[in-house]
């Protein structure tokens, strides 16, 4: 590209916002297309055993819940990897394993509180959610948007209204 292609490529890279995935589980069916297409996409695969996103079902209330990495800022998988193998990735945010690097000795699995990291036996790697490059299969495979990419800074928007209604609403009846 040109060299004034390349400049304004480089400013809206450095200006764009920062996007996430949103999880409702008020919204998941336990349909499992997101495990699918992650497994695919990043395994050649649909074996959701080797996805980066897993739906934990609670069998006895009928719910699932879509959980993987959160992309922490505190990143304390990135900061336990003893080779880092972990890097950032600006343009996303999302928190990066190097396959080339990672040696396979799990560390980063201990140091996530949310267990979303994980060993892949077939490669003696670990494997987490990358946001597909910005692009996350998951969430263009969920067919009720229980997985969205959004604004970083308002994944929460929604649930904050939905609280602060059930609390007018509460104050209203009082």
């Amino acid at each position: 590209p040109s060299l004034g292609i390349r400049v304004i490529q480089k400013i809206w890279e450095e200006t764009a916002m920062q996007k996430s995935l949103s999880i409702d589980p008020d919204k998941c069916t336990g349909c499992l297309q997101c495990e699918l297409a992650c497994s695919y996409d990043n395994e050649n695969a649909f074996n959701p055993a080797k996805s980066r996103i897993k739906i934990f079902t609670f069998h006895d209330k009928g719910r699932f819940v879509p959980y993987t990495c959160t992309q922490c800022d505190e990143a304390w998988c990135m900061h336990a990897c003893p080779v880092d193998a972990i890097t950032l990735d600006k343009g996303t945010g999302a928190k990066i394993v190097h396959d080339n690097l990672c040696v396979g000795c799990k560390v980063c699995t201990i140091a996530c509180p949310f267990g979303t990291i994980n060993y892949n036996a077939d490669t003696g790697k670990v494997i987490k959610c990358d946001l597909c490059e910005g692009e996350p299969e998951c969430a263009k495979a969920c067919p009720t948007d229980a997985i969205t990419y959004v604004d970083a800074n308002w994944t929460g928007l929604e649930k904050m209204r939905a609280w602060a209604e059930k609390t007018d609403a509460g104050q209203a009846s009082a």
